[in-house]
C-alpha cells in the first residue's frame, strides 16, 4: 500500500513546499484538490502542468489522484435539469479527468455532496449520465474513475458501498468504479469498515481507499481504530493508495499531516 495526503490539508503552503513536505514526511503521493488551484484549474495551461510534474519530481513525490472535482467552480450540478450548468459540470469532470492523467495520477474521487443532490425523479438518471462520460473520457485518459459513498445529511444521493457498486455495475465500463472513504462508511454500513472492505475488494469495483477518522480528524486523531481496516487491506491484496483525507486540521495542517502518517506507517509496519 502507498500512502498519499490529501494536498488541501497543507493548501497554505506553495505547492512546491507541499511536495516537499510530504516527501519528507514519508508520503509517496499527494492526492490533488484541483480548487487548491483556483477556480479555473480545470482549465489548467500546459505550463502550469509542467510546473506540478517538476515539482513533484524534484522532491520524489508523485501525484495519486484528484478529488473534491466540482468544488470549483461555483454553481456546478451533475444533477440539475439546466441543460448549460450540467453540461458545463461535465466539462469540466472531462477535462479534470485529462488533468489527472497529464499529471501523473491514476484515480479520480467523486464526492462533491452539493454538486450531486438530487431532488426529483430524474436527478439520478442525469448524475449516472454524467459519470457515464466521465468514465468513457477515464478510460481513454487510462484512468480509473471513483464513485464515492457519502454519508447523510452531508449527500443524499449514494450513501452506501451497495448503492455506489449499482451504479458502478449499470455503466458497466473497467475505468467506473467506487472507492471507500472510512469516514462515510463508519456512518452508513452496517457492518464494520473492515468487513464492509473485506466484502467489496474481492468485487473488482473498489479502487480507492481514503482514511479519516468519524470526528472528521485524521486517523490516530479520534476514538475509530484503524488496525482492522488495515488487516483487512492486507488480507483482499490491496496494492494500491491510501489516502490520508481529514476534514479539521488540528492544530495545523503540516502537524496533522505529520501525525496521520505516524500513526498509519506504525499500523503497516506492524507483523511485516
Amino acid at each position: 500500500m502507498k500512502l498519499s495526503l490529501c494536498n488541501e490539508v497543507i493548501r497554505d503552503l506553495s505547492f512546491e513546499r507541499q511536495c516537499a513536505l510530504a516527501a519528507g514526511l514519508g508520503y509517496r503521493g499527494l492526492e490533488v484538490a484541483p480548487f487548491t488551484f483556483g477556480d479555473d484549474a480545470w482549465q489548467m495551461p500546459a505550463a502550469k502542468r509542467s510546473e506540478i510534474r517538476r515539482a513533484c519530481s524534484d522532491a520524489g513525490i508523485k501525484v495519486s489522484g484528484l478529488h473534491w472535482l466540482l468544488a470549483a467552480p461555483a454553481g456546478l450540478s451533475i444533477t440539475t435539469a439546466d441543460k448549460l450548468v450540467w453540461q458545463k459540470s461535465v466539462d469540466v469532470l472531462c477535462h479534470l479527468v485529462d488533468l489527472c492523467a497529464e499529471l501523473g495520477g491514476t484515480y479520480l474521487v467523486h464526492g462533491s455532496p452539493a454538486q450531486r443532490r438530487v431532488a426529483g425523479a430524474d436527478d439520478g438518471k442525469r448524475a449516472e449520465e454524467a459519470w457515464a462520460k466521465a468514465a468513457e473520457a477515464s478510460a481513454q485518459a487510462g484512468v480509473v474513475y471513483c464513485l464515492e459513498p457519502l454519508a447523510r445529511p452531508d449527500c443524499n444521493f449514494v450513501n452506501t458501498l451497495a448503492e455506489g457498486a449499482d451504479v458502478a455495475r449499470r455503466i458497466a465500463n473497467p475505468a467506473f468504479r467506487i472507492m471507500v472513504d472510512t469516514l462515510a462508511s463508519s456512518l452508513e454500513e452496517k457492518e464494520p469498515v473492515a468487513d464492509a472492505i473485506r466484502r467489496w475488494m474481492p468485487t473488482g469495483l473498489m479502487a480507492h481507499v481514503q482514511f479519516n477518522d468519524r470526528n472528521k480528524r485524521g486517523p490516530g486523531q479520534g476514538g475509530d481504530k484503524f488496525a482492522p481496516a488495515v488487516g483487512a487491506l492486507r488480507e483482499t491484496g490491496y496494492t494500491g493508495w491510501v489516502a490520508m483525507e481529514p476534514f479539521i486540521y488540528e492544530p495545523d495542517g503540516p502537524t496533522c499531516a505529520a501525525r496521520m502518517i505516524g500513526y498509519v506507517q506504525g499500523l503497516l509496519e506492524q507483523d511485516v
